[in-house]
């Protein structure tokens, strides 16, 4: 392979934003050589939304992101938004679908959302080699760049970093980000998996025994943030969606609280019930709410066997709680292996949120999941990496 050894703008990392900041930078003009040291550009993206790739969310705003400045995120959300990737995807007659809660899903394969980013930087005249490892980063005098690759030195006036964070190691994800922020002297934000299941005690883990692959509707909440989606039991812990959210609020120690009914007032429907079918078991009436099995585990745990008829009040406040406001202590996580993002990353205040330029080290910029700002479940992800790839672009 054989690198120019001279470009306008070096992007290091093939991914969402390094793509998107490549051909926003093209059509500018600009000669931009793209280096990964995978086999194909957009490997995760292929691997997302169970291959049909979640790319946005028709609801994506600042509120969906986390970040040590929270501020930092709006700027590029606005000049860049769901819409404005929506018509790309619509101007390449890529057939499309929401899901829930305005996710938005390729109707075949993330394949098609690739295909679309590499036709539009082909467009733009844009060089993206795979399977190059980056060695030394050099900054010039000039203002420029040398970077040493397993392919040989390239120069540049700019240099875009969109290596991506810590999560799928499996896909060759390492800190190399990071290092170079540190090189010019940027502070990292402790980075941590987020968007990731929970694991549990073991002790939790015999009452779940029964329980992996059941899946139920809950709100789950952790830290004064709170979602409704699904919950799912595993063999290790809890997953789902609504803990993949909360997951991202939550720190070692905390614990999360689940309502396991909430469609209904428990209280109210508990004092009906035992009214209207005495002579029922708790277990027989959950199973109008719950999975059976659920519903049988629930009854054990809760330690109320009898009959409707015979429950006491401290059994009944018992319930409620249990049911309501059940409080579980996670011991840990699945890591990265199983994180879909990385919290944390490159700092923020050391950037400009127009620019995404370094404000330490001139013609240096950091896009998409490197940075600190994370977004829920759902699309907003993918929406932070167009975004910041867009406004990167337009910069370099």
């Amino acid at each position: 392979m054989s690198l120019p050894p001279q470009s306008d703008v070096v992007i290091i990392g093939a991914g969402a934003a390094g793509l998107m900041c490549a051909l926003t930078a093209g059509q500018r003009g600009r000669r931009v050589l793209v280096l990964d040291h995978g086999k194909r550009p957009g490997r995760k993206i292929l691997l997302s939304g169970g291959g049909r790739c979640n790319y946005t969310n028709m609801y994506a705003e600042p509120a969906n992101y986390l970040s040590s400045n929270k501020h930092y995120c709006k700027s590029a959300l606005s000049r860049f938004t769901q819409w404005d990737f929506q018509a790309m995807v619509d101007k390449h007659g890529i057939a499309w679908h929401e899901k829930t809660l305005g996710q938005l899903f390729c109707d075949n394969t993330a394949k098609d959302i690739v295909d679309m980013l590499l036709a539009e930087c082909d467009q733009a005249g844009v060089t993206i080699c795979n399977r190059v490892e980056i060695g030394e980063i050099e900054a010039l005098e000039s203002g420029s760049y040398q970077i040493q690759t397993s392919e040989g030195a390239v120069t540049a006036e700019s240099l875009v970093v969109a290596t991506g964070g810590l999560s799928f190691p499996t896909m060759g994800s390492t800190d190399f980000g990071y290092r170079v922020a540190k090189q010019f002297g940027h502070n990292i934000v402790p980075s941590r998996p987020a968007l990731v299941p929970f694991t549990l005690p073991q002790e939790l883990m015999k009452r779940f025994a029964d329980l992996p692959g059941i899946s139920t509707e809950v709100i789950a909440s952790c830290n004064n943030a709170s979602f409704r989606e699904a919950l799912l039991f595993t063999h290790k812990g809890l997953s789902g969606p609504a803990i993949l959210q909360v997951s991202s609020y939550w720190q070692k120690g905390n614990e999360i609280t689940i309502n396991w009914l909430p469609d209904i007032d428990v209280e109210e429907w508990l004092k009906s019930q035992r009214d209207a079918r005495p002579k029922a078991s708790l277990a027989t009436l959950l199973t109008e709410h719950l999975p059976k099995r659920l519903a049988t585990v629930f009854a054990e745990w809760i330690g109320e066997k009898g009959e409707a008829c015979q429950w006491r009040r401290e059994s009944m406040d018992k319930m409620i709680s249990m049911l309501s406001d059940c409080r579980i202590t996670p011991n840990g996580t699945e890591g990265y292996k199983k994180a879909e993002v990385t919290m944390g990353g490159v700092n923020t205040d050391q950037l400009s949120s127009k620019t995404m330029g370094s404000r330490l080290q001139d013609n240096l910029y950091f896009i998409g999941e490197v940075v600190d700002v994370t977004g829920h479940l759902g699309g907003f992800n993918f929406q932070w990496a167009w975004a910041s790839g867009h406004c990167a672009g337009l910069f370099v």
